[in-house]
């Protein structure tokens, strides 16, 4: 991705952290990270990397230790008070769907927080967010206790796009999909992605949603992002992590299907 695009996601210095029962741990220490107009970016670490404490910061969500980070020119502590779904769409892990709600009211659920649009037109613009991630208008009615997981996932996307954010943050939005979901979910996403030209972070453990989708790959290890780049330059890059990940026998799974060549001395056999 060129230098010179615009920087919609900029992390400088950051530092997590919390405070629990008279203990204290530092999940992040002085983070860096850049995310420029267009890009995907993939996020993987291990198991308590901080991935989704990062998403919650950028959302605005949780206030960092030190450190700052913007989002589109502005703190992001600040999105709250400007309109975060204008600016930032959340698909969270498990959709977060209001079960007290149907799929036409969960995905309206912002234009309708404004209180400056008709029901109708509210409405219009649902259906629209709806009929764009594949779903029928017959699923409009339906409640969340009476969808797939599929469907979930794809209710959820439409609500984090109901007002045309251009940055977009994804929870693993595979997990929990059967093959043939998450195959038809990333489609979908490597599909709105360039049409609408958004800029998307996204965190997952699923190597082959990583590979379907990302422009590029971050990875989180040691209380920082250790390596930045294409899948190919961060196999390369020596850390347990990465060898665990990437090159254990799902890895070399997923990459030998991308035609990825291992890193000299990992070859199989």
């Amino acid at each position: 991705m060129s230098g010179d695009q615009e920087v919609v996601v900029k992390v400088d210095k950051l530092w997590s952290v919390f405070r629990t029962a008279g203990r204290t741990a530092v999940i992040h220490k002085n983070l860096d990270l850049t995310v420029r107009a267009g890009e995907l970016v993939s996020i993987v670490g291990g198991s308590g990397s901080g991935k989704t404490v990062l998403l919650r910061q950028i959302l605005g969500l949780e206030t960092p230790a030190r450190g700052s980070v913007t989002v589109l020119g502005k703190p992001a502590s600040q999105l709250g008070d400007v309109g975060a779904a204008s600016r930032v769409g959340m698909l969270f892990q498990q959709g977060a769907l209001f079960s007290a709600f149907n799929v036409l009211e969960n995905v309206g659920f912002a234009l309708r927080e404004l209180k400056t649009l008709p029901e109708d037109l509210i409405r219009d613009v649902a259906m629209v967010k709806l009929q764009m991630v594949g779903l029928k208008p017959a699923d409009a009615y339906k409640m969340p206790a009476d969808l797939s997981g599929g469907m979930v996932k794809r209710v959820a996307l439409a609500r984090a796009l109901i007002m045309d954010p251009p940055l977009l943050l994804l929870d693993e939005p595979t997990a929990g999909l059967d093959p043939d979901s998450a195959d038809g979910f990333c489609e979908l996403l490597r599909s709105l992605h360039q049409e609408l030209r958004l800029t998307v972070v996204m965190v997952t453990h699923d190597l082959d949603t990583l590979m379907e989708l990302s422009t590029r790959v971050v990875v989180l290890a040691d209380r920082q992002v250790i390596v930045s780049g294409t899948v190919k330059d961060v196999v390369a890059h020596p850390h347990p992590f990465i060898h665990d990940f990437f090159l254990g026998g799902r890895g070399r799974r997923a990459m030998a299907l991308l035609d990825e060549p291992l890193p000299s001395g990992e070859r199989e056999g």
